[in-house]
């Protein structure tokens, strides 16, 4: 297909609205399907991973590409459960246009809300589709409002249901102004019942005066003539659309193929080609320097990798060409690895389902294998012609969990397959703590992890469990101390002799241990001073109270003695222990914990509820900030301790309006219960 013959949509909205049954449904209509599949039997095309399968619901962002009246239409399903957002951020990448699914029983839900500010973000030209008419308790004309009053006055229907003898039996189109009756998965036309036609001229009057307000020349003619003729109308949706002055509003039912059809005709007839959304944004690799470029065919080549998948056998990258042509056999400038990559076959992908292709041209959207060095978010280019395209914002983890292993010896295979993972999901994060000997993940959510610790099972067969993450405290000490640290040890031969004299002290301007000597005379050779910072770096991993690293400490060797024959590093080495082990009791030794930065942003009326949870959890709240349309930001500073069901809990109290970002800040002395809580539970530990 030409670029114009181009049209990349992604389909937003709420979990179970019914996306990927749209997606299966329009593939079906296509022809591209040879059976309708269905998400509760597991044989939908979008929704192929096991996991998906089993859970019945979409995990990962894949594609449903079909011809249709001459177009290709590459359809983008995204999930549509929080936990997989870092998909749809994916998926938004490729995309020149949303559909916005919608529940006719749920009606407007959060998610709605969230796809909604997703394609404000991205300037995507939207359509709300109201799904599943065909169901008990769908109510058209309240989810309408609901759509109308939460987005504004771009909104307008351009079909309303039919309703006969209490079910729905079709609907009217506003434009031509002719009723249509669904028989099965079949549009025929019908008659507009006198009983609606006041309804559906009091609404197509809503469509037009919103339409024509995208067009001047239409807008003259709407004012003049008091209405717009068929053309004039579909001519001021398309443009509406576009220009995003339009939002219309579509329904029906894509569990029997219901008005599939007329989505299907307005994804041509009003949503933009990707030649016609502007100039793409990007920078020169090394000096940093704005470019921009037009969507071409015969023009340098520009690909975007937005999604990979990766497991045992090799990884599949997903991109978007956005300049150019990509042709198979090719060589490729990776601009961010500063690398050629070798382009060998080239692929569209339908679900899990490869189609190999000679090229793919400018707007289109396709696969290749066995990258070597490319990963998501990398720009593929010319090496005449670089150019690196923006970095993708995936949203950052919200929830930490310790991977606990079901069998010893099993940590580097978790951490290899990790690895593999991390290549096709960058929202989830891993790390090996070795003050807490625990490896942790974080991700989005507890569902995330644990799609997460299935896949680390199913490909790379390592069994996980995921438990508390221990926080990360240390110790410190308040007061100065002078102790000796005397080793002496014979054995028969050479013996053992090391003695030292050290301060310790607290140094706030350094969390790592300073150390210095003041050693006068000779009392310790300059040769020893080495193994007595050694001792000394090597105890300060383990503090006094609860084993946590020692920090903000300063060491000063200022006196000692030696023997000219049994002394040696090592036994300098163990002076050194010794006195680290009896000063530190002596210092005031205290716990710290670590404190974070909280912002979070939440509906306004949640304010209250989201201080007062912040004060339960010993947090202090620094300011709030108005952020309009409904919205305020709060910052505070919080104890990581406080924090492990903070995704949870913020989730349950805005439902799921509530979004945050928590960072590491500083250490500060932990409160007498807290830290006597900590050591009692490091002594049960040790035992």
């Amino acid at each position: 297909m030409s670029i114009d013959k181009i049209r990349n949509i992604i389909l937003l909205g709420h979990g179970s609205t019914g996306k990927t049954s749209l997606a299966e449904a329009m593939a079906f209509s296509a022809g591209v399907l040879d059976r309708f599949g269905k998400v509760g039997d597991g044989t939908t095309t979008s929704d192929f991973d096991p996991e998906e399968i089993k859970r019945q619901i979409s995990i990962g962002t894949s594609m449903v590409p079909y011809d249709w009246k001459n177009n290709k239409i590459n359809i983008i399903d995204t999930p549509g459960y929080f936990d997989f957002v870092g998909e749809v951020t994916e998926g938004l990448c490729a995309a020149d246009g949303a559909v916005i699914v919608v529940s006719s029983k749920s009606g407007v839900a959060v998610g709605t809300e969230n796809a909604w500010e997703y394609a404000q973000a991205k300037n995507l030209p939207t359509v709300f589709y109201i799904n599943k008419m065909k169901s008990e308790h769908a109510n058209f004309d309240k989810v309408l409002q609901q759509i109308k009053d939460n987005f504004g006055t771009s909104v307008a229907p351009v079909v309303i249901p039919i309703h006969e003898g209490g079910k729905l039996g079709g609907f009217i189109d506003l434009i031509s102004m002719k009723g249509y009756a669904w028989q099965g998965d079949k549009i025929v036309p019908g008659e507009i019942p006198v009983s609606m036609a006041d309804v559906a001229k009091s609404m197509r009057e809503e469509l037009m005066e919103t339409a024509a307000g995208a067009d001047e020349e239409l807008m003259e003619a709407y004012f003049e003539n008091g209405e717009l003729t068929e053309e004039q109308l579909k001519k001021a949706v398309a443009i509406g659309v576009r220009t995003r002055v339009l939002t219309p509003v579509l329904a029906g039912s894509s569990a029997i193929n219901a008005g599939t059809n007329f989505l299907m005709d307005a994804l041509v007839d009003w949503f933009p080609n990707p030649s016609e959304r502007g100039k793409i944004e990007g920078h020169l690799p090394e000096s940093e320097e704005a470019v921009s470029f037009e969507t071409k065919e015969d023009a340098p080549l520009c690909a975007h990798v937005f999604k990979t998948v990766a497991d045992n056998y090799g990884k599949i990258s997903m991109f978007r060409v956005f300049s150019g042509t990509l042709t198979a056999d090719s060589q490729v400038y990776n601009a961010n690895k500063d690398a050629m990559e070798k382009i060998g076959r080239l692929y569209v992908l339908r679900g899990k389902k490869q189609i190999e292709v000679d090229k793919l041209v400018a707007g289109d959207i396709g696969a290749v294998t066995k990258l070597a060095v490319t990963g998501t978010g990398d720009t593929l280019c010319s090496k005449s012609n670089p150019i690196i395209l923006p970095a993708i914002d995936f949203p950052h983890p919200k929830l930490t969990l310790a991977i606990l292993p079901k069998a010893k010896g099993d940590e580097e295979k978790i951490s290899a397959g990790l690895n593999k993972l991390l290549e096709e999901d960058p929202t989830f994060t891993f790390e090996n703590r070795a003050e807490t000997h625990q490896m942790v993940i974080s991700g989005i959510g507890d569902q995330h992890l644990d799609v997460i610790c299935t896949k680390l099972k199913s490909k790379f067969g390592v069994a996980v469990d995921l438990g508390p993450a221990k926080v990360p405290y240390r110790e410190t000490i308040r007061k100065p101390v002078r102790v000796q640290g005397r080793h002496k040890k014979q054995s028969g031969g050479h013996g053992q002799f090391g003695d030292v004299w050290i301060e310790f002290e607290p140094n706030p301007d350094s969390t790592e241990l300073v150390f210095e000597e003041k050693i006068f005379g000779g009392a310790v050779p300059k040769n020893f001073f080495p193994a007595v910072e050694k001792g000394l770096r090597d105890c300060v991993t383990r503090g006094v109270l609860a084993g946590y690293p020692v920090v903000n400490l300063k060491a000063t060797l200022v006196d000692g003695s030696y023997h000219p024959v049994d002394s040696s590093e090592m036994s300098f080495k163990m002076a050194a222990s010794i006195a680290y082990r009896d000063g530190l009791p002596q210092a005031s030794p205290v716990l710290l914990e670590p404190i974070g930065k909280l912002v979070v942003t939440i509906p306004d009326a949640n304010m209250g509820d989201i201080s007062g949870d912040i004060n339960k959890r010993r947090g202090r709240v620094l300011g709030m900030n108005p952020l309009g349309h409904g919205k305020s930001e709060i910052e505070a500073e919080v104890p990581m301790s406080e924090m492990s069901t903070y995704a949870s809990d913020l989730r349950s109290i805005t439902q799921s309006r509530g979004q945050f970002t928590f960072e590491f800040v500083r250490y500060e002395q932990a409160p007498e219960t807290v830290a006597q809580k900590v050591i009692e539970e490091s002594k049960k530990a040790a035992e």
